[in-house]
């Protein structure tokens, strides 16, 4: 059954037809249309647009409808046009003329935006949970982690020392970004566009923040053309996994890093490594290659989401119809990622000997032999070229600034003294990081908590 067919003479080409079908697609949104036809049907019976003894059938015979396909005793069928067709024509078959008369005040133009509404409401919400659950994973392994000396980098170089705690954190305040990104797009989301009809609205009496209301909406769509042409919150939304994408696959790229040989800094649990079909001594890392490969497919759906509405004027277009399989698979895609990152970096074995002794070579405690000096009156730049010619000839003799002779460092600047040993120790330099945000131990335990307070609020 075509809902437009009353216009038309000749069947639809059979490809034609496939084309135009988004049943294939749209069947995910099968419970939100159930669920906007029972509101819609019980705002019009309130109304006076459809009789109680309409509006009671309509809403068994949706009810019945949902539980059968909960169960799997009815199928949808593939050779719909589309979802809402399929619906409306199952319920016209079993209650008959009733099932007509719910599509009074409404197109599929406004239907299709509020099934992708409540879907995409609901399928936020689980993003939303699921990203608190590897914000609380990375707190806690900040926590147990807080006194973890290890290199800090820049270039990919050996830096300055920092905590391993403290490294996790900084991806813990990236993820909680990600999740205020998330509540701004839900919030923005969180509005009702049944009754902007096809683009016009309507002339029956409609209450649509009744509506709404049934609905879980905060508010009705303010336009009708904006109501129904609007796929901003699917831009935002993809935006927001997109940007997720990115801090999930930098921190997967560490990940692969620290577990090579060149580091070890980690060992990933063999339930989440894979191995070679050649090499027998192999430990892949595969999942977190997938997310990082993964993070490209989900920047293509966000491109393809822009690309198509860059060009539409009002109202709807049928080039809309190709924003559900971009959001849909942007959805899945994180979905799947989150699903095998967080229990990855839940179970892996942290090896703090290893990043121990990558933090004592690389001269990293360099800063800290400067600021020495400065806290003895020296200007900073000079003391600056003073920790420079003392890193060459460590160098040189092949040693490190933690054992190189005092006469070679009052033999570069007299100010220097027995005391540089002590300010200089690695220990020293993480643990006099006291600066807020800074990666001294108390400060990252102190931080984890705090981490875990600001879970709950940007939700």
């Amino acid at each position: 059954m075509k809902l437009w067919a009353g216009r038309f003479k000749k069947e639809l080409d059979q490809t034609t037809n496939d084309f135009n079908s988004s049943i294939s697609f749209d069947q995910r949104m099968v419970l939100e249309d159930i669920e906007g036809s029972l509101a819609h049907s019980q705002m019009l019976c309130e109304c006076a647009i459809l009789s109680e003894a309409d509006k009671k059938a309509i809403h068994e015979g949706l009810s019945a409808i949902r539980e059968e396909l909960l169960s799997g005793a009815l199928l949808i069928d593939p050779d719909a046009e589309d979802i809402h067709t399929f619906l409306e024509g199952e319920l016209t078959r079993r209650i008959g003329d009733a099932g007509k008369r719910l599509h009074t005040a409404r197109s599929r133009n406004d239907q299709v935006a509020l099934d992708l509404r409540l879907y995409l409401k609901k399928e936020g919400t689980l993003l939303q949970e699921m990203l608190q659950s590897l914000l609380k994973t990375i707190a806690e392994k900040a926590a147990a982690n807080a006194d973890v000396v290890m290199p800090g980098y820049t270039h990919l170089q050996r830096a300055q020392p920092i905590t391993f705690g403290h490294h996790l954190l900084a991806y813990g305040e990236m993820f909680l970004r990600d999740l205020g990104r998330l509540g701004d797009a839900l919030r923005r989301m969180d509005e009702m566009p049944l009754g902007s009809g096809a683009l016009a609205a309507t002339t029956y009496p409609l209450n649509r923040a009744r509506t709404a209301e049934l609905l879980g909406f905060s508010r009705a769509t303010g336009n009708s053309l904006d109501g129904v042409s609007d796929r901003d919150f699917c831009l935002e939304l993809a935006a927001a996994l997109s940007i997720l994408m990115v801090h999930l696959s930098r921190f997967s790229e560490e990940i692969i890093l620290w577990c090579s040989w060149e580091f070890k800094f980690i060992e990933l649990d063999d339930a989440f490594s894979t191995g070679s079909s050649i090499m027998p001594q192999k430990k892949n890392p595969d999942i977190a290659e997938l997310v990082r490969g993964k993070a490209g497919r989900v920047f293509g759906d966000l491109m393809g989401l822009l690309t198509v509405m860059k060009g539409l004027p009002l109202a709807y277009n049928k080039d809309m119809q190709e924003d559900k399989e971009a959001i849909f698979d942007a959805l899945d895609t994180v979905k799947m990622c989150l699903l095998a990152f967080t229990p990855m970096l839940e179970t892996m074995t942290v090896l703090p000997e290893n990043m121990r002794k990558a933090a004592a070579g690389g001269f990293i405690n360099a800063t800290d032999a400067a600021d020495f000096l400065v806290s003895k009156g020296i200007p900073f730049r000079d003391a600056y070229k003073a920790t420079g010619m003392l890193v060459a000839r460590c160098i040189e003799l092949g040693t490190t600034l933690e054992e190189l002779p005092i006469e070679e460092y009052t033999a570069v600047h007299p100010a220097f003294d027995d005391e540089i040993y002590g300010a200089i120790s690695l220990e020293q330099c993480v643990g006099g990081r006291t600066v807020y945000g800074g990666p001294a131990p108390d400060n990252v335990r102190t931080q984890a908590a705090r981490l875990l307070e600001r879970i709950a609020g940007e939700a």
